[in-house]
């Protein structure tokens, strides 16, 4: 079995390059979303604690089976922990050996963001140029570089509660775009073409609100991911087309869940089969209700895995048993 740690990441990262990595994440969500009907699809398993959750999301075809073990614990970060960790695993589908086992912290912020980016390209605007972040915290960067892969952003503007998450933001951000600290809400999402919500916090706050998106805008929604967290007011709802990722999840996770009688327009995999429109007017307010969504950890487990043999990156690990006869397990406690 293959085993992917963060220092190997970071070498396949640095051969492929980070925009080409981007570029082939989204191709292979776009690839995975386009075969929808042919995966075996779950809403994730959650355990809740008051202070966090750790999921279970698994995703399987007839090829491959995969799943990820992941966080969620907003107070880590004053502890110096981060607030999200994850493990991946692939594994054969056809006999049920496990084929690789992969950091998915970074994978994950990297499957989120191009997941943004494929959102945005069906949703928003072409010609969107002003993006506004709303928190700017781990996933960030990743969310602006995924971005611009399909938009060609020029301008950011960005506004978080802590000053210091910003300023990481500008330092890692510096050079290439334009970057414009703001001092609220109402400031950073002035004339954006796209807004992105990133926060933490496990409530039900209400960051946007009717009146405050101007007709045109798109807006990715991400920081509602779990029951009991949402950054929308269930008001602005009424005035979106929305898109998810898999309904019976966004139910219990996303922004709708404070309002389930809002119209849902589409899951994302009918926008990339062409079975329902995205955008289909300048003026029309977009909303992707995006919680995460096992099938894009599939996608891009899939994708290292086949970079890691292409690219001879990673290490051969020996975590299960080939006995010379396989009714004999117990012999394997006596090889030397």
């Amino acid at each position: 079995m293959r085993l992917i740690t963060i220092s190997h990441l970071r070498q396949i990262i640095r051969r492929t390059g980070m925009d080409d990595f981007l570029r082939q994440s989204l191709s292979a969500l776009e690839a995975a979303f386009s075969r929808w009907h042919e995966f075996r699809k779950s809403p994730r398993h959650a355990t809740h604690y008051p202070h966090g959750v750790i999921e279970l999301m698994p995703c399987a075809d007839d090829d491959y089976y995969s799943f990820k073990y992941v966080n969620g614990h907003p107070k880590n970060t004053a502890e110096g922990r981060l607030s999200i960790v994850a493990l991946g695993m692939l594994a054969d589908a056809r006999n049920g050996y496990p084929l690789m086992l992969s950091e998915m912290t970074l994978l994950t912020a990297i499957r989120t963001a191009a997941t943004t980016a494929l959102g945005a390209k069906y949703l928003a605007r072409p010609e969107s140029r002003h993006l506004a972040m709303i928190g700017t915290g781990a996933q960030a960067e990743f969310q602006l570089l995924a971005t611009r892969q399909v938009l060609p952003i020029e301008q950011v503007s960005y506004f978080d509660t802590d000053p210091r998450a910003m300023q990481k933001f500008a330092r890692n951000m510096a050079g290439g775009t334009g970057l414009i600290p703001c001092r609220s809400i109402d400031q950073a999402i002035v004339d954006a073409d796209m807004i992105i919500t990133a926060t933490a916090a496990r409530l039900h706050n209400q960051l946007l609100g009717p009146g405050m998106i101007r007709p045109g805008s798109h807006i990715h929604a991400m920081g509602g991911d779990c029951p009991g967290k949402t950054e929308l007011d269930p008001a602005l709802l009424q005035q979106c087309k929305i898109v998810v990722e898999y309904l019976p999840q966004s139910l219990a996770e996303g922004e709708i869940q404070l309002s389930q009688e809002t119209p849902i327009h589409a899951e994302l995999w009918e926008l990339v089969n062409g079975s329902k429109p995205g955008r289909e007017e300048p003026l029309e307010v977009t909303l992707f209700d995006s919680v995460g969504f096992a099938l894009e950890d599939y996608a891009v487990l899939r994708l290292v895995y086949q970079l890691a043999c292409d690219l001879d990156i990673g290490d051969d690990v020996e975590l299960t048993p080939s006995p010379a006869d396989p009714k004999d397990l117990y012999s394997t406690l006596l090889s030397p």
